[in-house]
């Protein structure tokens, strides 16, 4: 297993045991788990912690009905916290796998320009997953963000102002950061996303194109 130095915020724990965030930022923090032993114990404790203050919440009255509008709502709603579960053979971890339907092989991927692709993972529409495969030593365009992007290296590495990034290894970017993702030499690096409102690019071309690419 790979050292893993970079890891989920506390927030990120908090909202994923309570079931607060996204289905898109729920499968990185899922697949990020199954990689690192020291979140995983953390979570762990906020799961416990859960616990308790659902054993010291007095009891409530329910309305007549109440089992079948849990059950619709539960039809109608997308997964909300991916299962965890331990590192398997090959590239992609197992929640992320269930998305795919495989391992890297499965992948349907898209060209974006400048050697890189993509696929788009099925979420829920607050924010969105995606998987981006960047040539060893390409870039992906300098861009900002509107929002909050998780991206959890799965292959290879890759460096940007702030640090180097390798396998297991994810970066919580927010509005105040602007940067130009490179990936190492050696080998394509492979990525998991997530991010809850559109990049800012500078560049002329890759804002032309954002559209189209649901970027």
């Amino acid at each position: 297993m790979d050292t893993i130095k970079h890891h989920l915020t506390e927030s990120l724990l908090m909202g994923y045991s309570s079931g607060n965030l996204p289905e898109a930022f729920n499968l990185v923090v899922a697949a990020h788990i199954s990689m690192c032993d020291d979140c995983r114990a953390r979570l762990a404790s906020y799961d416990a912690v859960g616990g308790a203050v659902l054993d010291d919440t007095a009891p409530a009255c329910l309305a007549a009905d109440s089992f079948e509008q849990t059950l619709a709502r539960i039809k109608g709603e997308a997964p909300g916290r991916p299962t965890i579960s331990r590192p398997a053979p090959g590239v992609l971890p197992a929640p992320l796998r269930e998305y795919v339907g495989g391992d890297v092989d499965a992948i349907r991927w898209r060209p974006v320009g400048g050697g890189v692709k993509q696929a788009v993972l099925p979420t829920s529409q607050d924010a969105t997953a995606r998987l981006l495969r960047i040539p060893a030593g390409a870039a992906v365009p300098d861009h900002g963000h509107r929002g909050l992007e998780l991206t959890l290296v799965l292959q290879g590495a890759f460096h940007d102002e702030t640090d180097h990034f390798g396998r297991g290894d994810v970066e919580v970017a927010g509005e105040e950061l602007h940067h130009t993702p490179t990936a190492e030499t050696g080998e394509d690096c492979i990525c998991l996303a997530a991010t809850d409102a559109p990049l800012r690019f500078r560049a002329l071309i890759p804002r032309l194109v954002q559209p189209f690419l649901g970027i």
